[in-house]
């Protein structure tokens, strides 16, 4: 007979979250433009999520734990240290888990280079904090750990806007709403159920810069994706864990503001689009079966919703991961230490100069740029020895669906190939795992042009391709033939 399969997953599972808010005082300047140093308050708290996946076999040891904060980037000292602090005090091998981040820009920076500015004698005891926060949730989840289900749904919300917009006026590119372009809206969602029917977690998977606040914002907050869960959270009654997609060239159409009222109404708007998408998933367990016609005053078609059999469940229960380094090339022509370092001393003088003669305005460009040239050095610093960069990146299959998580910020072209690659098959990709060491990574035609994200990019052009290519080539490796 006809029906209709609905993609699921059978595992174990367990999600637990934490508030990691930074002390309202931390240093905080995330944009170059802002004029402050230290948060002055909390819009609305940080939160650290953990989710734990393991095989519906309770004897395997196979485990992945993803490790969701409301930060934006983290350097690759800051990392190792929170990753290394955070397993011993769980017993837990650093394989086994990956850090992703919101992205949200309204958090600070927390960068241990910050230390001698004001505020940032809090960053070092804050991440200390959060590692031992991070710890105890890896413990809990542990703990946790039981059979559930996982019932994915797609729909689409129209947050996300095209953002690297052509100034002709100025004759240069400029981030932000482009309405010439469209951008992907496609929202993956999920729904957690335990053996009892009871609802786990949900899941929303959306690509969009969170770029509602920035340098007119001097509160600590998440962005949207605070509201978002709230929306969620009330109507469900379960913990919402966030994974941002890929969105290099995606932002809010209405962004880079200094009202958090519009990063509430953004939240608000993922939230509603979301929950019309998890009220549409079936339970688990269950497809939607053709019943036959039935005669009334026009013949009707009856479908229904039949329980699957011991077999069809077992077919949702399957397990492959990987967990491995795509070597990247390094950019050509990627600058010194010495080079970046002369250039931030450069654009440090001119901001000094600008303010002796009283131009404020070219006193305040010339620190942004100085703020461009610091976050270079920095990441230059932390890179690997060598002509490439090991970008991390884990493929996991659960049952119906697959996940990918990636180190990097890459453009939405990531999502749309490997989705339209594979028809069907719910495709969740969370990308800024691991430390920022990637930078972004766009499409190869886009290199020369002077947009924003290709300007600062660190691996050569050509590096998105060859990841799309490599994971699209696990991803077939780990589906049925």
């Amino acid at each position: 007979m006809p029906h209709v399969d609905t993609p699921q997953s059978r595992c174990r599972f367990a999600l637990e979250h934490a508030d990691i808010t930074p002390p309202a005082n931390i240093y905080h300047r995330m944009w170059g433009a802002a004029t402050h140093e230290r948060a002055t308050g909390i819009h609305r708290p940080l939160r650290a999520t953990v989710a734990l996946f393991a095989p519906h076999d309770d004897t395997s040891t196979e485990r992945q734990f993803v490790i969701a904060l409301d930060h934006c980037v983290m350097g690759r000292v800051e990392m190792d240290t929170l990753l290394n602090t955070a397993c011993a005090r769980a017993d837990v091998p650093r394989a086994q888990c990956i850090v992703v981040f919101s992205h949200t820009h309204a958090a600070g920076l927390m960068g241990l280079e910050r230390a001698n500015l004001p505020g940032g004698d809090l960053i070092a005891p804050y991440l200390d904090t959060l590692a031992e926060c991070v710890g105890d949730l890896l413990s809990q989840t542990l703990a946790q750990l039981q059979p559930a289900s996982i019932v994915y749904g797609t729909g689409r919300c129209s947050l996300a806007a095209h953002r690297d917009f052509w100034d002709a006026q100025h004759n240069l590119f400029a981030c932000g709403f482009n309405p010439s372009v469209p951008a992907d809206d496609t929202l993956l969602t999920a729904r957690v159920t335990g053996e009892h029917g009871d609802t786990l977690a949900t899941l929303v998977n959306y690509a969009c810069h969170p770029t509602t606040l920035a340098w007119g914002n001097t509160l600590i907050s998440p962005d949207f994706p605070g509201a978002m869960r709230e929306v969620i959270e009330e109507a469900t009654g379960a913990p919402c864990l966030f994974l941002q997609g890929a969105s290099g060239e995606l932002g809010p159409r209405e962004g880079f503001v200094g009202n958090v009222a519009v990063a509430d109404r953004h939240g608000r708007q993922l939230g509603y689009a979301a929950l019309a998408t998890l009220e549409e998933l079936p339970a688990p367990g269950t497809r939607f079966d053709y019943a036959g016609p039935v005669v009334s005053g026009a013949t009707i078609a009856t479908w229904q919703h039949v329980a699957l059999t011991p077999a069809q469940l077992r077919d949702h229960e399957h397990w492959t991961r990987k967990a491995w380094d795509i070597p990247l090339p390094i950019r050509p022509g990627t600058p010194t230490l010495p080079q970046v370092q002369a250039e931030l001393a450069e654009w440090s003088a001119k901001e000094t100069a600008a303010h002796a003669a009283g131009q404020p305005d070219a006193a305040r460009d010339a620190r942004a740029m100085a703020e461009r040239k610091r976050r270079m050095f920095h990441r230059l610093q932390q890179l690997p020895p060598g002509d490439h960069l090991p970008l991390e990146a884990t493929v996991l299959r659960l049952g119906d669906a697959v996940w990918v998580i990636l180190q990097g910020e890459f453009y939405s072209a990531l999502q749309t190939q490997l989705r339209a690659r594979f028809p069907g098959v719910p495709i969740v990709v969370a990308t800024i795992a691991s430390h920022w060491g990637a930078s972004y990574l766009p499409p190869r035609e886009l290199y020369g042009k002077g947009i924003y994200q290709e300007t600062i990019a660190i691996v050569a052009a050509g590096s998105l391709e060859t990841v799309i290519e490599l994971v699209g080539q696990e991803i077939r490796r780990q589906l049925p033939t």
